[in-house]
């Protein structure tokens, strides 16, 4: 009767770990199928394995991110600038406090960027904690340029006051490079940047139709 209880035990452990790993293998393929349906919307990702991508600007690859929006849509971005250490560092937390879940692009200007990062929806709140501003004009060199794609921290005039709100570049920007700290790149989805930046706004540049963020998630992509 002994050797039943613990044959069924250890049965019942086999089976536990066979579903866990099976839900765990679904999970991965469930992110692999969305990048390989995002590689083949947007052109304007690199050709050959997502995987393998490689941040140009740093030569180099670090955490990657999927915001997901309301809609369904996805946007994939590297966080990838050895110049920029607090300023991934606080994005990583808030990312992993899940602090963007739910929250909106509330300034959109076309040709210019997309801003989002504050929970009240109106572009005057952020995070608790303030953060260097890690850019040239504030004694931190960035070689980071503002071209299409580039995630970069938005702040109010002090140079230390970023908090949670940053943007995504619409269109080459320059003019903000050494005034704002860039820290990443969208990588796939671009296509997703340029609706949300096509949307009708009012005179505070909020569009009229919310652009929920669904939720931000950091994601890894295995080798085959």
């Amino acid at each position: 009767m002994k050797k039943t209880k613990i044959l069924f035990a250890m049965l019942l452990l086999v089976c536990c770990i066979t579903a866990c790993g099976k839900k765990e293998s679904e999970e991965k393929d469930v992110v692999k199928q969305d990048l390989a349906i995002i590689e083949e919307k947007d052109g304007e990702i690199t050709k050959g394995k997502l995987e393998d991508y490689t941040f140009t600007e740093t030569n180099e690859v670090t955490d990657r991110i999927k915001i997901q929006m309301e809609d369904g849509s996805v946007i994939l971005a590297v966080l990838s600038n050895k110049d920029t250490p607090i300023t991934i560092k606080n994005f990583k937390k808030l990312v992993k406090d899940k602090f963007y879940d739910g929250i909106i692009f509330h300034r959109v200007i076309k040709d210019f960027m997309i801003q989002c990062g504050d929970p009240t929806g109106t572009g005057m709140s952020g995070s608790d904690e303030k953060i260097k501003g890690e850019f040239a004009a504030n004694g931190v060199e960035n070689h980071l340029s503002h071209t299409r794609g580039v995630l970069s921290m938005a702040r109010a005039t002090d140079p230390n006051s970023a908090s949670s709100q940053f943007f995504i570049v619409h269109k080459d920007y320059p003019s903000l490079d050494g005034n704002y700290a860039a820290f990443g790149k969208v990588f796939a989805g671009m296509d997703v940047v340029d609706k949300i930046a096509e949307v009708e706004t009012d005179s505070n540049d909020k569009p009229t139709t919310e652009q929920k963020i669904k939720s931000i998630r950091f994601i890894e992509i295995e080798k085959d």
